[in-house]
């Protein structure tokens, strides 16, 4: 269910509305690195602050996802848990950031390499479906360190594994 407002993150998410914008944020980071394009970083770390705010409503790539995408492909819908695609969101948040302050401060040649596991992470996502920010946020849940309230149907591996067909 959505939030109170059109400015709430998403809960559940769209998984091929998130594959979508990871094969987005891939593309722009390519363009970026292929073309020698640092400005490329603003929208890149725009997008994912603008999804860790208010999910797919003020950024243009999930918006392009969610409207469009996601109802054109063959796919049926598969809802996830959205708190670990939004913890995710904040990864690429932090590192999007972090390859723009550095292109501000030290240059494109060391700011490309602070781009890179942006496009590891966000590529096994695109690709294999591999949600690496959710896989942190479930060994966070593991430990402690994120309380299980922010995430019922993530604590609830018995869920889990009854909807992918374990036992």
């Amino acid at each position: 269910m959505r939030g109170d407002n059109l400015f709430s993150f998403p809960n559940p998410v769209n998984e091929v509305a998130a594959r979508l914008v990871a094969g987005g944020v891939v593309a722009m980071s390519a363009l970026a690195l292929g073309l020698a394009q640092p400005w490329f970083l603003v929208p890149l770390a725009y997008g994912f602050w603008a999804r860790v705010l208010t999910g797919p409503t003020l950024s243009p790539l999930g918006q392009l996802a969610t409207r469009f995408g996601a109802k054109v492909l063959p796919f049926a819908p598969r809802p996830v848990p959205g708190p670990p695609k939004r913890f995710a969101q904040g990864i690429g948040a932090v590192l999007s950031t972090a390859a723009l302050l550095t292109w501000l401060l030290a240059g494109w040649s060391v700011a490309r390499f602070v781009l890179l596991p942006l496009i590891v992470a966000a590529g096994l996502e695109s690709v294999a479906g591999f949600c690496l920010g959710c896989r942190l946020f479930a060994v966070l849940m593991a430990a402690g360190l994120i309380p299980e309230r922010i995430c019922l149907e993530c604590a609830d591996l018995s869920r889990r594994h009854a909807a992918a067909g374990g036992a």
